[in-house]
């Protein structure tokens, strides 16, 4: 295993323990995550957003929490992983299982500098939004909405932690 594959991995279980502050020495300080919901940069973004999940898991969802990682490869520029998240979406209560292929990209230190989260939205939508997600979730409008909602959910957590 190369140190690029490690810090994948010490990433992805630092997750499942609920470990921002581990997950948060994976990442350079100018990274960018993508994903179908967030768009972030800085590592004050991107944590705050990692932060924020952890958190809500722990508070609201500690008793179904699982992740699990699998497929990581890197070499000394870029990386992939897949990883499967069993959750209680907090908004609405309802169990969600999601499986995400992870890209990555490093810096010359080993840091991740980009990381980008693909998954399907709509089978996402279907689980933690119900009917709605179902009817919508294939739509630009409902995606267009989670995302806005995210975004005010991160900025709010983000405030809270700054007063």
């Amino acid at each position: 295993m190369n140190d690029n594959e490690r810090t994948i991995e010490t990433f992805y279980n630092a997750f499942a323990r609920l470990e921002p502050d581990t997950m948060a020495q994976c990442y350079a300080d100018e990274v960018a995550f993508d994903d179908e919901v967030f768009s972030l940069r800085g590592k004050r973004e991107v944590m705050g957003m990692w932060r924020m999940l952890c958190a809500v898991t722990r508070e609201k969802g500690a008793d179904v929490w699982q992740l699990r990682h699998s497929g990581v490869q890197a070499d000394g520029k870029s990386g992939r992983a897949h990883w499967d998240a069993h959750y209680r979406f907090s908004a609405t209560g309802r169990i969600v299982d999601n499986s995400i292929d992870a890209q990555f990209e490093f810096a010359p230190d080993g840091r991740i500098v980009r990381h980008r989260d693909s998954f399907d939205f709509w089978r996402w939508s279907r689980q933690a939004l119900g009917a709605p997600g179902w009817a919508l979730g294939w739509t630009p409008m409902l995606r267009a909405k989670v995302r806005a909602k995210a975004d005010g959910n991160l900025r709010r957590y983000m405030q809270s932690l700054a007063a």
